[in-house]
């Protein structure tokens, strides 16, 4: 790990690791993986124009998200069964965050709980919803939540089922042994099956997770509780609108990684549009594709107010445990930082439209 400076040096540690199918499940993308390649592809494309003569001898990374302080513009997304990447599982993960002050949504499919997740750390925490059959068993989940001290919800909604992967589907994809769905536990749900000539989580997504959701499910969800809402896998301005005009305090730009529906816009594409829409009244964050401390600084200027990340921070797991997501953060913080430096900007404060060619 000491030979990692910077991220894809991660994923080629992590890589070294991971059992096959761990390794298919994090790494894959939908059908032929042409949103995967385009998330990435899409920031390598944008071409910055930096501002000089400025005084950035103080780089201020920080910002705010929902009123809430952040040392970086950065947030561990949700993803899946940490505990497939190494033992600890979320809770390293958990640790990582608090130690160096950055927030971290915890996915519903986590394998550590929520509860667990959140006894880690002081740092700031959101909790990633789907929307399930049960409606009581998504309320108990709110519920948890709430009781745990997350400060908002992360509403996943392009997810009505599970995008076709074919790794997944060729390694018949289900959990390890002494690995589950740790947030459905005690509702006696938590355990996947695997599935002949298919995906085990594909199965488990069918039978679990409500392909009917609509506008109507999320008023319910907003006459619930009182956590802020954020609408996770939006990528058309209207959605964002509408979004906005049903209570929500801001959306996640995002196409699940690429591996829900394929040829999908990249996310930076689609964020402008967005941003303008939206922008002015409510939080637009973004994911996919973020590798990069200028990643960070171009969807910043392209009017997101943060980013998040998700396998980068499975490789640090993989590769270094705790440590080795404490890493992974700290690197994005030194490449956002000398990126806020070159381009003229003093703080994120200084991030505007015309940075981007």
């Amino acid at each position: 790990m000491s030979q990692c400076v910077e991220v894809h040096d991660f994923e080629r540690a992590a890589n070294e690791v991971l059992p096959q199918p761990a390794r298919d499940y994090y790494a894959g993308g939908a059908a032929d993986e042409i949103t995967l390649r385009e998330n990435c592809a899409a920031f390598q494309r944008t071409v910055l124009m930096p501002r000089v003569l400025v005084d950035v001898s103080r780089p201020d990374p920080g910002t705010t998200v929902l009123g809430q302080r952040l040392n970086l513009p950065l947030l561990i997304a949700p993803t899946a069964f940490h505990r497939m990447a190494h033992p600890d599982g979320e809770m390293a993960t958990a640790r990582a965050a608090a130690a160096t002050g950055v927030a971290m949504v915890a996915s519903t499919i986590a394998s550590c709980t929520l509860e667990e997740i959140a006894a880690q750390g002081p740092s700031p925490r959101w909790f990633q919803l789907y929307v399930h059959k049960d409606r009581s068993l998504t309320e108990r989940l709110v519920r948890r939540a709430e009781a745990a001290g997350y400060t908002a919800l992360a509403l996943t909604v392009d997810t009505p089922r599970f995008g076709r992967r074919y790794a997944d589907m060729r390694n018949h994809f289900t959990l390890p042994d002494g690995i589950t769905v740790a947030n459905l536990a005690e509702e006696g749900r938590e355990k996947m099956d695997a599935v002949a000539g298919g995906s085990g989580l594909a199965a488990f997504v069918a039978k679990q997770f409500d392909a009917s959701l609509s506008w109507s499910d999320f008023d319910w969800l907003c006459s619930i509780t009182s956590l802020p809402i954020l609408v996770k896998g939006v990528v058309r301005a209207d959605d964002a609108r509408k979004a906005v005009d049903h209570g929500a305090a801001g959306v996640i730009v995002s196409n699940h990684g690429g591996r829900q529906l394929d040829t999908a816009p990249a996310t930076l594409d689609a964020l402008p549009a967005i941003a303008e829409a939206i922008g002015h009244q409510a939080e637009v964050l973004m994911d996919g594709g973020v590798r990069r401390g200028t990643d960070i600084l171009k969807a910043l200027a392209l009017g997101a107010k943060a980013v998040l990340v998700g396998r980068p921070i499975i490789w640090g797991l993989a590769a270094g445990g705790e440590a080795g997501v404490s890493r992974v953060l700290q690197l994005y913080r030194e490449e956002f930082e000398l990126s806020l430096t070159l381009a003229g900007c003093a703080s994120v404060a200084d991030i505007t439209r015309d940075l981007i060619r």
